[in-house]
């Protein structure tokens, strides 16, 4: 313990990149001595549930799962120990004063409502549950895949409302509903253990961006604003992780062929489009999709500080639906997560 603080005090005296790497490491090699603990106390067997889960998760169906339970792994936090947000607090965008104009956003409208999710407070949240233009959503990021993707919550006649069950699959979070406390799997929008086992979520289309480019296509829209809470917001836990050569030990599967696993890839249904691709062309043209890219934003996962963070860029891809050019749902995560949930898929690379 003595050796984490003094990494901490070194990060934040500005020796930050080998400092912040240290720490990091520092913090897998916690988590998985703990997830090794887990093993021994809970009884692992194949094709059940570990013991502990049971005790922590009482109301959890664990007689129905899609997933072998090995690929789930603890996270670190327990159930809730990042907290999601019920009760968000907003203000216009003219007034928002805390961000700089290349801060990393969730963009959304939704029936002429528009706003915008910082990853300053996402980062540290994972989850947002909202209702945007009547539609009850759920605003969610996972910083270990940096996926950003908005679900509706409405399930066959009931509204949702989600939380962080502490546990990572393919290093991707794994979320529940408190309605039924079934595990749902973000990347995909499944439940993949419980009542609602198999059941989906509709993904809406929303955009990663800056505040500047949000703004500017909705002038008249609102940004969440940290609420009581002090969770250091804009302070970036996963310093440089982007950078890494590999994701963090929580992913064990294979990584795809031919392009670096912390590669950043433009995903859409089982295709995806790598973004130094992307950046290089500046527009891409597939079937009735168009992909754009254009400089402006910084990375969540860069720098100790988000709004220092390298400039990633703004990605928007788009349908021509008539006359119109519509949103398409899109995520923009790194090459090993859509490998790991879509290894039949293409990587344009």
């Amino acid at each position: 313990m003595v050796y984490l603080v003094r990494l901490l005090a070194a990060a934040r005296r500005g020796l930050a990149r080998r400092a912040a790497r240290a720490v990091a490491a520092v913090f897998v090699l916690m988590a998985f001595a703990g997830q090794a603990a887990v093993g021994q106390q809970c009884g692992f067997r194949p094709g059940t549930a570990p013991q502990c889960w049971q005790s922590e998760w009482p109301k959890t169906d664990f007689s129905k799962h899609s997933v072998p339970y090995a690929e789930i792994l603890s996270g670190g936090p327990p159930k809730d120990g990042i907290p999601s947000i019920e009760n968000p607090k907003f203000l216009p965008v003219s007034e928002i004063a805390a961000l700089g104009d290349t801060d990393p956003v969730i963009g959304i409208t939704v029936n002429g409502d528009a706003r915008a999710y910082p990853l300053h407070i996402l980062t540290r949240h994972e989850i947002v549950n909202d209702v945007i233009g009547g539609v009850p959503v759920a605003v969610t990021y996972c910083p270990l895949c940096n996926s950003g993707i908005v679900f509706d919550r409405r399930l066959e006649g009931r509204v949702l409302e989600f939380g962080t069950t502490g546990k990572l699959r393919h290093s991707d979070l794994v979320m529940y509903d408190r309605q039924t406390e079934s595990w749902w799997q973000q990347f995909l929008g499944e439940a993949i253990i419980g009542e609602l086992t198999v059941n989906t979520l509709k993904m809406l289309p929303a955009r990663m961006e800056s505040l500047a480019r949000f703004r500017q296509r909705a002038p008249q829209g609102r940004v969440q604003v940290p609420g009581a809470t002090h969770r250091q917001y804009g302070v970036n836990p996963y310093a440089f992780y982007d950078s890494q050569k590999r994701p963090y030990g929580f992913f064990t599967g294979p990584f795809p062929d031919g392009i670096g696993p912390m590669v950043r890839v433009v995903a859409v249904g089982k295709e995806a489009w790598s973004l130094p691709l992307l950046r290089g062309k500046g527009k891409i043209a597939a079937g009735d999709l168009v992909l754009t890219w254009e400089a402006g934003q910084n990375s969540a996962l860069d720098s100790p500080l988000i709004s220092r963070g390298r400039d990633v860029g703004n990605v928007i891809v788009r349908r021509r639906v008539g006359e119109k050019m519509e949103d398409v749902v899109h995520d923009v995560t790194f090459a090993f997560v859509f490998h790991a949930f879509r290894p039949d898929g293409v990587i344009h690379k």
